[in-house]
């Protein structure tokens, strides 16, 4: 699969590329999800050493990593946004790129499957029921991978301040507090709905609640590391049941650390 997989790279390179702008806000967003996607392909090959996968597993997870935000490109040139509720579902946008490329002909039809599996779930709230072990497995590690660079891509805006300077097409809105079903959602461990975001502090909240979503130490690892946890909660407006929720997470937290 050696030979299949630096084909996509150079393919996935060039794709990249094509979409280069001298609108100085689309090439931003443009580079922007160029980096994330080398990022989010390194991720997914670590945790694929993490979790011991085979060769071939490990490159497959390499190619999901590599194509799982390729629609991005094809939505912000249409849409001019990255937002999926203004817009259309990447993932979907992503797998009719997919479905135009005639070197995924040369995957297997299980590996095919599983990749598109993944790639369509990497986005969702929650992935969708499926009694096939090995295409949850792919799922959940494209989400850690993902997650993983979110939080990277993210944290130079988690002040006000630096949130008010956020590009427009990953912008929230400018209210620092948080909307009190969000707060709830915090508190009780329940994942909250980005679709309804209202404020950055909303934002903030989204992005704690994914590490209820958490699915492999490595991955809670790295983000614990990096100090994003404790970056996001020292930009929280903070009252009692902010650190209600805080607690309860901390503790979330560690348990997770002890797999």
């Amino acid at each position: 699969m050696r030979d299949l997989l630096k084909r996509m790279h150079d393919w996935m390179a060039r794709y990249m590329k094509s979409f280069y702008s001298d609108d100085a806000e689309v090439q931003q967003g443009i580079l922007i999800k160029e980096k994330h996607t080398g990022y989010v392909t390194a991720n997914c090959v670590e945790l694929a050493k993490f979790l011991k996968l085979s060769t071939h597993d490990s490159e497959l997870a390499e190619i999901i990593g590599l194509f799982h935000d390729v629609g991005r490109f094809r939505q912000y040139s249409i849409y001019k946004t990255f937002n999926d509720a203004d817009s259309e579902d990447h993932a979907d946008l992503a797998l009719k790129v997919i479905d135009e490329l005639e070197f995924f002909n040369e995957l297997s039809a299980q590996d095919y499957d599983v990749l598109k599996f993944a790639i369509q779930n990497h986005n969702k709230k929650v992935i969708a029921p499926c009694e096939d072990e090995r295409k949850i497995l792919f799922a959940k590690l494209i989400r850690d991978a993902d997650k993983l660079d979110i939080y990277r891509v993210l944290e130079p805006f988690l002040a006000q301040a630096n949130a008010d300077k956020m590009p427009k097409f990953i912008k929230g809105k400018a209210r620092p507090d948080i909307s009190p079903d969000f707060v709830e959602n915090f508190v009780t461990g329940n994942q909250a709905d980005y679709r309804k975001i209202r404020t950055n502090g909303d934002r903030k909240i989204v992005r704690l609640m994914w590490i209820y979503d958490i699915n492999f130490s490595w991955t809670m690892q790295k983000i614990v590391e990096r100090g994003y946890i404790d970056k996001i909660i020292s930009n929280l407006p903070m009252d009692e049941r902010v650190a209600e929720g805080v607690r309860r997470l901390k503790l979330h937290v560690e348990e997770k650390l002890k797999n």
